[in-house]
């Protein structure tokens, strides 16, 4: 394939980071953890100050969430302070909690009380299943994962170079096996972090940083090309070429589909279960379907939270542009709608460009999310890439 499609119905061009940060007032901070036994990372989304408004749309049967219904339309509460996309499935969740404990060491929060201090800081979250993949089970975010990541999106706004790196994190437009993306894992391929930008013509920008852990496959099986490749835009870089056949086949048997048994640990074999028995060891021997799609889009039109949970379900489209399938019972896949508010109130019409391209930059992210990765070998196995496999 020599030329580069123009894969997007929407009109406008990348922001000057090509991702999440390019909407004002946003920050990001990553914490990765490689080695003895770690493979796996946290990644916070820093609201401007006075918060932003936030939605979500969740789809996969499987998730594994904090405070999400804080961003329901009916709940009380108008905007959050940060959210947390970690690895370490539930256990990773405690990362949100040391969001919110460096964040209250900060002043930022929601008064609850008169005294200096008596706040609560806002902080939905999401995790994605890794635990295991670096060698170590135990292995896995902790609290601290969330204040260092949230130092790194501090460290931001002082011209950190995002592709530093360090016991702080890493900050800013970085992409690949880092922070929640490390330990990610696409259908047998190495999954990670991405993101996206558009700026619309009338100067709203919509982006989208994602983490690719999905149970479906992001190629194509006819000629082994990333399914959501032709909605690249020119900018995001030279459109991979097709892999020769032997590649093709390559990525076919790293994706082949698989048919593991799934213990969810609920049931208890009796006293006369055979231990082949489907609720006997065999059970808890069987290999789990672990998987999730994490997103954030965010835009700094000044949206409702209705309006957020909207944009977050219409870009979920994007998902599926680039994944195939989606929104299993084994996934967790989730997309967060954010509005900064910085930009003005759209008319119905601006509100409809505003969630196609919503779509767009999701599916662009997971593509370059994938791109950005290399092989990766751990103690408990190999993943490659689809860059090191398609040559």
């Amino acid at each position: 394939m020599s030329e580069h499609p123009q894969g997007s119905v929407v009109a406008g061009e990348p922001g000057p980071r090509n991702g999440l940060v390019d909407v004002t007032g946003i920050r990001v901070g990553h914490h990765t953890a490689v080695g003895d036994g770690f493979l796996t990372g946290t990644t916070v989304i820093l609201a401007p100050p006075g918060g932003m408004v936030a939605g979500v749309d969740v789809r996969g049967g499987g998730p594994a969430t904090h405070e999400t219904d804080l961003l329901h339309p009916t709940a009380s509460v108008e905007r959050i302070h940060a959210l947390v996309l970690t690895g370490g499935s539930a256990y990773g969740l405690a990362a949100c909690t040391g969001v919110m404990e460096a964040l209250a060491d900060r002043g930022i929060g929601l008064p609850v009380g008169p005294g200096v201090g008596e706040i609560v800081p806002l902080v939905p979250g999401a995790a994605l299943f890794d635990l295991g993949r670096g060698g170590d089970f135990r292995a896995r975010p902790t609290a601290e994962f969330g204040a260092l990541a949230l130092a790194a999106a501090l460290d931001s706004d002082a011209g950190i170079d995002p592709s530093a790196s360090g016991d702080r994190g890493t900050s800013g437009g970085a992409a690949g096996s880092v922070g929640a993306g490390t330990g990610a894992v696409a259908s047998g391929l190495k999954g990670g972090l991405g993101g996206a930008s558009m700026v619309l013509p009338g100067g709203v920008t919509v982006a989208a940083l994602a983490v690719v852990n999905a149970a479906g496959s992001p190629i194509d099986p006819r000629t082994g090309e990333l399914w959501g490749a032709r909605h690249l835009h020119p900018q995001d870089g030279p459109l991979p070429p097709a892999p020769s056949s032997q590649a093709r086949q390559g990525l076919l048997d790293a994706t082949a589909p698989r048919a593991p048994g799934v213990s969810f640990g609920s049931a208890a074999p009796s006293a006369d279960s055979p231990v082949d028995s489907p609720v006997g060891a065999a059970a808890d021997r069987a290999e789990t379907i672990t998987n999730t799609t994490l997103v954030v889009v965010a835009t700094d039109a000044t949206l409702t939270k209705a309006q957020c949970c909207k944009m977050a379900a219409v870009a979920q489209n994007g998902m599926a542009r680039a994944l195939n399938p989606v929104h299993t019972m084994f996934d967790g896949d989730i997309v967060f709608g954010v509005s900064t508010a910085t930009a003005g109130i759209p008319d119905a019409v601006g509100f409809h460009a505003i969630t196609a391209a919503a779509a767009d930059v999701v599916t662009r992210a997971i593509v370059r999310g994938l791109l950005a990765v290399t092989t990766t070998i751990t103690p408990a196995g190999r993943w490659p890439s689809w860059s090191d496999l398609a040559g």
